[in-house]
């Protein structure tokens, strides 16, 4: 996958999620009571008809039967920006399939990205201050801060992160908004990330202070804080946005994983980790594989964001070596 292909899968994730009550066929917990766990349905394009074939989008529509689901053999015509909806159908149209609640999983997917996606992008924004504050004093003003910090992110860096997150999940009360659920994983991911990037950017800034500029700054009375800011910080950037971009998946793959289990956003709200929850049975994953369709958006967007944190790092380091 190159690095135009996987921007412009983000673009589209990320639209999707934005977008979704438009984007999304059905609401994310609306119940088709007549259709649990019904089967994807394919779209037709084309209809045969006596004068050859005509271009009319449709589907079958499906019935429940003792045996499983059938065709009725009523054709329902699928339209294009109708009805307030990018895609709108004539009749309950599952391109994914549907939950044991009979609710859509396609519109489910869409808006679960919505905190799937949003976790990620916060979580690392978080993860970066917290590094470049930490990192960035320790680095500049060395000594016994140095080493206070230091210690703290090697404490935290031996920590097994799968389990630290598992047993700090374990604090989030059960009654909680999913607003206020989502607030506490990123918390929660952000305090287990920002020890490593920390100590890079340390020693990021503890070569840079010594530079020309640097020295230059503070000999025309500028302060340690504004030196900081202004001159060793931005040094760093380049470095931090390709962290943040390959850390991305790292923090989607906890909430999936926190969510998966029943730890982290619960139902009704849909994240792509707690859909896979269903298929953890392995007895309904065999009658029904259109479960795992999350876990494929999932790796879709970790193979996305790190393509492009290849490419960036990759460019970052033609950079250097040119200069």
């Amino acid at each position: 996958m190159k690095a135009k292909g996987a921007l412009i899968i983000l673009i589209i994730l990320a639209f999707s999620a934005l977008a979704a009550p438009i984007v999304a066929p059905y609401s994310y917990k609306h119940q088709f009571r007549s259709y649990p766990a019904a089967p994807p349905m394919r779209i037709h394009f084309f209809l045969k008809t006596d004068g050859g074939y005509t271009f009319r989008p449709h589907v079958r529509e499906i019935q429940r039967t003792p045996e499983g689901y059938r065709e009725t053999g009523r054709i329902c015509n699928v339209h294009l920006l109708s009805r307030g909806k990018l895609l709108s159908c004539e009749c309950p149209c599952f391109l994914l399939g549907s939950d044991s609640l009979g609710r859509d999983i396609l519109s489910r997917i869409i808006y679960g990205g919505r905190i799937s996606l949003s976790i990620g992008i916060v979580g690392v924004c978080i993860t970066a201050v917290l590094g470049l504050l930490f990192g960035g004093i320790a680095g500049y003003f060395g000594g016994l801060v140095d080493m206070l910090i230091m210690r703290l992110t090697e404490v935290l860096m031996s920590l097994p992160s799968f389990f630290l997150l598992l047993s700090l999940s374990v604090v989030i009360p059960p009654g909680l908004s999913s607003a206020q659920t989502f607030l506490i994983i990123v918390l929660i991911l952000s305090f287990i990330g920002w020890a490593g990037f920390a100590r890079v950017i340390r020693g990021m800034v503890a070569s840079i202070r010594t530079s020309d500029h640097v020295v230059a700054s503070l000999a025309m009375g500028a302060g340690h804080i504004r030196t900081l800011i202004r001159h060793v910080i931005p040094l760093t950037l380049g470095y931090t946005v390709v962290v943040m971009t390959l850390n991305i998946p790292a923090y989607i793959l906890g909430e999936s994983a926190l969510s998966m289990l029943g730890l982290g956003i619960r139902e009704p709200d849909p994240s792509w980790g707690n859909m896979l929850a269903e298929a953890l049975n392995i007895s309904i994953l065999a009658d029904r594989p259109w479960t795992l369709a999350p876990g494929a958006f999932i790796v879709l967007a970790v193979i996305a964001f790190n393509v492009i944190g290849e490419s960036l790092r990759a460019s970052l380091v033609v950079k250097e070596k040119g200069q």
